[in-house]
Parts: structure tokens; C-alpha cells; sequence
């Protein structure tokens, strides 16, 4: 079978803030796609603004570089930059489907952590080969040797027991911040012995193989990705398989539904570093843009027109959290937003169904209110961040988990929990996740006064866990979890042990009022802030709920006080985000969510309305 040895497809995978958006800047940089002196961001594939914020890497993106052989003949790796964050899964399962081999990066110093474990588990099910990379080799609390055990000990624990030669993967040894890279392993701490990533590129050369097809092929293109462009419109990223495409070609589009429609191609583009360039033609294994079909959308495959052969739909991991997401309902709806109805508020989440393959949305008993499900509270969280940026108003509901029916017996996903923390920490810890059903699997003590504890626990009894962790740990614990399956329902457990001070009344939050509040718990509003009757202004330390006034005012009289008026020393407003605010939420409580604030709000606004809803709930 004839192969393209012009071409080579890779893919880097790695769990959250182990380097790989890094390296790729690396490996541009040293291709020649950026000019010497040019004036380049770090981090230059994460170009959404939510992407640089939080330092994670949200849609996988390709980009493409050159390689010169040392015979002279140039040879375009195509790289696809993959999140590390699980919940964001989806994006690493397309990715997937655009190579032909997986660059695994781990840190030197943390080791596989549940996402590694994730990805890993994503490219041997694709039976992909692997180059692993030990990324940071230069950082001082580096453990070379203990990393490289540990990933083999993660292959094992991942292969079947017939896999044995996805063992016989290269080790790479790295420092994508340095931009070099050695075959040979450095001592701990220390930079590799080569000045360029050279080695790496080799590695590429020699373990990825290059894309292979049959002469004179049917045309086969696989829709992996979508993007857009204010010239062009909707474009489809794909990946062609067999035959050719070209520049005004007549295709079969072989659509979702098992329909196949004709249509022209107006556009076709080829990625050169981060730019897309047009091109007339496209062969087997090369990763392209086209412009030309509206509605196309992903897993959707183009082909000859004479004889169309669609390639399967592509299949991600079924959803795991779930929220409502509605227009906002409070007296201060209105005030910041510019789209505010249902019908805009439907029209944007069908568009966000079109470009991510791992989010639902369902109808519910009302018309102005949709549950979306999703792979974890972070991605749900992103996409609210992302309508608030575009100017919508929303009520968002509490996270919920996804159950389902296996064997006539309600399931619940269940979730890989591994947490890095100070010794001092540990019964603490382990006492919080036995609130919380969490069931202990692994306990490694690293001998530096660090200890590793891995948890399979209810996916439910981490909603929230993240600010808990942080308070109870001073801030120094780590905590990283991904999607392990299901298991029977755990039944039921309190995850919040406090409750909420909630505004019993509309108007304006005064100094006076604080001063006297601020004993009976800490509070989300400061003076001058606009509040309602329903809407949760502070954390009440004790489990039951309480209803204050935060309007109160000082009343005046024309008696001079001796003393004159003492200045009210009030404690500064805990400012919370918005994951933060979802984690907060108790069962019967939202956020309303505006271009301008985030505010938590009980689901039934009016206190004698909750009184009677409390009171049919006992009954």
C-alpha cells in the first residue's frame, strides 16, 4: 500500500498545565514559522480569551510545521493541540481521529495524573503509537526515574494482556519552556544535553508512521472540527482518508440522518503554522479546511459523488453533570444584557450543539428553560462564562449528575480523585471524602512530606468538594479527577454543612446594615449593591437558612451623639466566581448570571411562598 512520507500526523496529549501548549510554541519557533524578532504571544494556540485567562487549553486546534530531513526533502507535520482537562474530553476524542500517533507529555515532577490516565486510555483504545515525552526535566523537584516507573506502571494497567508492544514506546526528555530535548536521560534538575528539539523531531519521524492509502481510491473525508471565518462562512476541518479533493469539486455530502446531498466546494485551505492558505488540492492524510456547505457539522463525511462511502459517526463518552440553563426570571432582569429572550437563548445553545459533540440539551417543563448535559462542572461553567461575554442574561441552575438504568438499577457516574497534600492534611482529608462516599485506593507517601491519596468517588460528591479542599488544606492541596464509569447509587449525603443568609426584601445594601450582619456570617455584597427578596447575600455559618435585611439604614435624629458617629469597620465582600458560585448553590437555590454579576438566588424568590413549598415537602 503506497504511503506519504511528506506527511506525518501527530497529536500531543498530556493532563492539565504539563506543556503542551508550550512545547508546540517550541516546535514552531524552531520550524522557522515565525520570524526572528517577531513579536509572538506564549501559549500562541490558545487563542480564546478564556483559554489565556485560566491557562488551559479549551478546543483542540492544529496547526502545522516543517521539517527539513537531513537529505534535504521537506516534510509537514501536522500537530493537533489537544485540552487536558477531561472535561473537555470530547475535543480530545476528535483529535484523536485526525492522527496517526500520540506524543504523550508528562511532568517530570507530578507524574500521570488522572487526565494522563484518561488520554492514554483514549489513544491505546485507537491502538495509535506513542512517543512519551518527559516534559520539565529542569524543574528542581524533578523525579526522573519515579515518573518514568510510573508510567510504565500505568501502561500496564491500561494494556490488555495481548498488547505488549505498546510497551516498546521511545522516551523523549524534555524542557518545552528551553526548547530542547534529549534521547538521553539528564540527572534530576538539570536541562538535556541537546540545544534544539531536534531529537524530538526525529522521534516523530522514525515512530509516527507516515499516512497510507489505495491508489486510485474512492474520495473519503472525515469532518473532525468546525471553525468560521467572516469571508467564508461555516469552514469544516477535516481529514481526507482516500482519493482527492479539490478546489470547485463536486462532493456527496453523506449527512448525519443517512441522507447523502451534492454540493460544491468553494474554498479549500491548508494550515501553514497558524495561518490557512488556499489550496487547490488535497491528498490522503493531509488536514484541510473547506468552505462551500452551511450546514455541515461533525462526524459527517464528503465523498465521490458517483460511489459515496460515509465513514462511521464519531462516538464520545456519554455525559456525566447536568444544569438548567433558562432566561433570567429576577426583578433585575434586564439591566446589563443585551439578549434576553428564549428564542436567542435556544438559537445559541443550538449553535454550541453544532461545534461540541460531548454537550446535550433537552427540553424541560418549562418553554424558557433548557437542562444542557456535559462531561463536568467546568465545561458547563465555560460555556455559561462564554454567553455572559456575548451579552446574554440567564438563570443557572444547581449541577446535577446524570443517572442511568443498568439492569433495572439506577446508576450514578462514579469519578477518579487524586490528591496531592501536605502530610498534616490527611486524616482531614480522608475524613472529608467519607462524608462523600469517597472510597480510598492508593495512599503513596513520597518522603518529602507530600502525600499522594487516589479516591474512586461519587461524581456528585465533588460538586462543591473544590472550595471545602482548598479551605481545609490552606490552599496548598491539589486536586485533579476524571470519569472512571458508573456504579450503583451511593445514596444520599449532605456535601454543604452551612446555609445561606438570603435578603428578605429589595433595595440597596448599606454600610449600617453590614456592620450589624457581618457576625452572623460571611457575605457576597458590599455597600451600594442592588439586591432582592429571594437573593442570597452571605454564607450562614450554622445549616438552616436565615432571612435578613442588608437595607437597613441608621435612623437620624437631631440629637449630637457625644461621641460623634464611630466609623463602621466593615469586613471586605468574599467575591466569588463563577464556579465558585455553582459549587456554593445548595439544592434549592441559582445563579443569576449577567454580563456585569453573578448573583446566587433562591429558586422560589418569595419567603412566604419557600415557606409553603418547605412545608408541602414535609407533608
Amino acid at each position: 500500500m503506497p504511503i506519504r512520507n511528506d506527511l506525518r500526523n501527530v497529536a500531543i496529549v498530556a493532563h492539565v498545565d504539563h506543556g503542551k501548549t508550550t512545547m508546540v510554541d517550541a516546535m514552531l519557533w524552531q520550524s522557522g514559522a515565525f520570524r526572528e524578532g517577531s513579536d509572538v504571544n506564549n501559549r500562541v494556540m490558545d487563542s480564546m480569551d478564556l483559554e489565556r485567562e485560566k491557562g488551559i487549553t479549551i478546543l483542540a486546534k492544529n496547526t502545522a510545521v516543517k521539517h527539513m530531513r537531513p537529505s534535504g526533502e521537506a516534510v509537514t507535520i501536522n500537530i493537533i493541540d489537544t485540552p487536558g482537562h477531561a472535561d473537555f474530553g470530547g475535543e480530545v476524542e476528535r483529535g484523536l481521529e485526525m492522527v496517526d500517533g500520540v506524543i504523550l507529555l508528562v511532568d517530570s515532577s507530578e507524574g500521570p495524573l488522572p487526565q494522563t490516565r484518561f488520554v492514554l486510555r483514549k489513544a491505546l483504545a485507537k491502538k495509535l503509537p506513542l512517543i512519551v515525552v518527559i516534559n520539565k526535566v529542569d524543574r528542581p523537584d524533578a523525579r526522573i526515574d519515579h515518573v518514568v516507573e510510573a508510567t510504565y506502571d500505568l501502561f500496564m494497567d491500561l494494556l490488555d494482556d495481548d498488547a505488549g508492544d505498546a510497551l516498546d514506546f521511545p522516551i523523549v526528555y524534555a524542557s518545552a519552556k528551553a526548547g530542547r530535548a534529549s534521547l538521553t536521560q539528564p540527572a534530576d534538575g538539570e536541562m538535556p544535553d541537546s540545544e534544539n528539539l531536534m531529537p524530538l523531531f526525529d522521534t516523530i519521524m522514525s515512530h509516527v508512521p507516515a499516512p497510507s492509502y489505495e491508489e486510485g481510491g474512492t474520495l473519503q473525508a472525515h469532518v473532525t472540527n468546525l471553525d468560521a471565518s467572516p469571508y467564508l462562512g461555516r469552514l469544516a476541518l477535516l481529514r481526507v482518508v482516500a482519493g482527492e479533493l479539490r478546489r470547485g469539486q463536486q462532493v456527496a455530502w453523506c449527512k448525519q440522518d443517512g441522507t447523502i446531498q451534492n454540493v460544491k466546494l468553494t474554498e479549500l485551505l491548508r494550515t501553514e503554522a497558524l495561518d490557512r492558505v488556499p489550496a487547490e488540492s488535497a491528498g490522503p492524510g493531509d488536514i484541510v479546511a473547506i468552505a462551500g456547505i452551511p450546514e455541515i457539522t461533525i462526524g459527517e463525511t464528503l465523498s465521490d459523488p458517483d460511489n459515496p462511502k460515509p465513514l462511521p459517526l464519531i462516538h464520545v463518552d456519554h455525559p456525566s453533570i447536568s444544569m438548567t440553563i433558562g432566561i433570567n426570571t429576577s426583578p433585575l432582569a434586564g439591566k446589563s444584557g443585551k439578549n434576553l429572550t428564549a428564542r436567542l437563548l435556544k438559537a445559541r445553545l443550538d449553535q454550541e450543539l453544532i461545534g461540541n459533540v460531548s454537550i446535550r440539551v433537552n427540553q424541560t417543563e418549562r418553554p424558557d428553560t433548557w437542562e444542557v448535559q456535559g462531561r463536568g462542572e467546568l465545561q458547563l461553567a465555560i460555556l455559561v462564562e462564554m454567553m455572559r461575554r456575548e451579552s446574554f442574561e440567564l438563570t443557572v441552575g444547581k449541577p446535577q449528575v446524570v443517572t442511568r438504568l443498568i439492569d433495572g438499577k439506577v446508576h450514578e457516574p462514579i469519578e477518579r480523585l487524586v490528591i496531592d497534600i501536605p502530610e498534616e492534611f490527611v486524616g482531614t482529608v480522608t475524613q472529608l471524602m467519607g462524608l462523600r462516599r469517597g472510597r480510598m485506593e492508593q495512599m503513596v507517601n513520597h518522603g518529602t512530606g507530600w502525600v499522594r491519596l487516589e479516591f474512586i468517588v461519587p461524581a456528585r460528591g465533588l460538586i462543591g468538594f473544590r472550595t471545602e479542599f482548598l479551605t481545609e488544606t490552606r490552599g496548598t492541596g491539589i486536586m485533579n479527577h476524571v470519569a472512571e464509569g458508573y456504579a450503583p447509587w451511593a445514596g444520599d449525603f449532605r456535601t454543604r454543612p452551612t446555609g445561606s443568609l438570603v435578603a428578605d426584601r429589595i433595595g440597596t445594601v448599606t454600610s449600617f446594615a453590614l456592620f450589624n450582619l457581618q457576625e452572623r456570617g460571611s457575605m457576597f455584597v458590599g455597600p451600594g449593591a442592588e439586591v432582592y427578596e429571594g437573593m442570597i447575600v452571605g454564607e450562614n455559618p450554622r445549616a438552616e437558612d436565615m432571612d435578613v435585611n442588608p437595607t437597613k439604614e441608621k435612623k437620624l435624629t437631631n440629637v449630637r451623639s457625644a461621641t460623634g458617629d464611630e466609623l463602621e469597620r466593615l469586613i471586605p465582600a468574599k467575591n466569588l466566581s463563577m464556579e465558585q458560585a455553582l459549587e456554593f448553590c445548595a439544592a434549592d437555590e441559582c445563579l443569576e448570571v449577567t454580563p456585569d454579576i453573578v448573583r446566587i438566588r433562591k429558586v422560589i424568590l418569595s419567603q412566604t411562598d419557600r415557606a409553603k413549598a418547605k412545608r408541602a415537602a414535609k407533608h
